[in-house]
């Protein structure tokens, strides 16, 4: 299936090109296989392409010179491309403990949602999720597909420091803080793994596209697993998903 995409100048040195304004995974493709295809167009310069739920965005190193043409040949571009095939993407499964030490708002969430902490923690670890992108955070995964019962909005005061770990909900969206930091989601758990390491080729393991799962794990093992993560023992758990 093919969008109707709508491409705009983005400063002096950027092309935001904009998908629907809406969540779906075929859009998601779609938006991977015109993403892949750019990457080859540029393949000889210093370019940085960088998608969304919804968009992708070009940034060069130096300003681009007639835009508007660059505009009109993307554009062209993407009505003479075919369906791709469907990218290979992996399923990563992720540890989680989500006891009281960690899921500090599973309570108020139990409580507004009229839902036993068991209850959360089961709807939130059985759903498959889809990573969209990562942002916000490097390694941050913005994942599609938390289960509607557990939609919370965020915060209207936010915490000014969730662990590096925390496994929180925000409105429609589910994700895991790979650092400390400031933020207004409702904390559930806590997983012991590094999403970010910048020494590694693959600074994050997982791309937009792969899928997810959440492990629930006792404290015992999150820390067991905690001691692997320190001592660069601990593998993580995939497979490609079909």
């Amino acid at each position: 299936m093919k969008y109707n995409l709508k491409y705009s100048r983005f400063g002096e040195r950027s092309i935001l090109i904009e998908w629907p304004q809406f969540i779906d995974e075929n859009m998601l493709q779609d938006i991977l296989n015109f993403k892949k295809c750019i990457q080859k167009l540029y393949i000889e310069q210093k370019v940085e392409i960088i998608n969304t739920y919804n968009s992708i965005l070009i940034s060069c190193e130096f300003t681009i010179e007639n835009i508007n043409d660059e505009m009109l040949h993307l554009s062209s571009l993407y009505s003479g491309l075919n369906i791709g095939d469907i990218l290979e993407t992996r399923l990563w499964e992720i540890p989680v403990c989500y006891n009281d030490d960690f899921g500090f708002d599973l309570e108020a969430m139990s409580i507004a949602k009229s839902l036993s902490k068991a209850e959360i923690i089961k709807r939130h670890s059985e759903q498959i999720y889809t990573v969209f992108f990562i942002g916000f955070l490097p390694g941050f995964l913005y994942l599609g597909g938390l289960d509607e019962s557990l939609h919370f909005n965020r915060k209207s005061t936010p915490n000014l420091d969730i662990k590096k770990g925390a496994v929180g909900i925000g409105g429609n969206q589910t994700g895991i803080y790979p650092k400390n930091s400031p933020g207004g989601w409702h904390i559930i758990g806590q997983s012991p793994i590094d999403f970010f390491d910048i020494n590694s080729d693959n600074p994050c393991f997982a791309k937009a596209g792969d899928k997810v799962k959440f492990q629930p794990v006792s404290r015992a093992i999150y820390d067991e697993i905690l001691s692997e993560v320190k001592s660069n023992s601990f593998q993580l758990k995939s497979r490609i998903y079909d």
